[in-house]
């Protein structure tokens, strides 16, 4: 079993309401060299808490967390997982980060995707 980090990534259509919705999840395990986000848009729960919400606006800014997470030339995994789990102020935006143990990164990352968003 190895050590893991993962944020769930929400969405807070509004910072004054400090109302969200879990959309997807980030994890990093340093020792299997992984980095992975998977993210599920319920559209009808954003729709709820947002009426006017551009939802492909949102769409398009979830996908980019996932392309993020691919190789980069620049950066490390460890880093980019630093980088993307580092607080902001926009509408797509990481929660804490937490850890656990898992042999299998990928899987544990579809676990939390149905535990955490689904």
């Amino acid at each position: 079993m190895d050590p893991f980090e993962y944020a769930v990534i929400r969405i807070v259509p509004s910072i004054e309401r400090g109302e969200l919705i879990n959309a997807g999840v980030l994890l990093y395990c340093q020792q299997k060299d992984f980095l992975g986000a998977r993210t599920r848009l319920h559209e009808a729960r954003l729709l709820a808490l947002a009426p006017d919400i551009d939802v492909a606006a949102v769409a398009q800014a979830l996908n980019g967390w996932a392309h993020l997470c691919g190789t980069s030339d620049k950066l490390k995994p460890g880093e980019r997982f630093r980088w993307l789990t580092a607080p902001r102020s926009t509408i797509v935006q990481p929660g804490p980060v937490h850890t656990g143990l898992t042999a299998d990164p990928a899987a544990e990352l579809d676990r939390l995707l149905s535990r955490l968003v689904d």
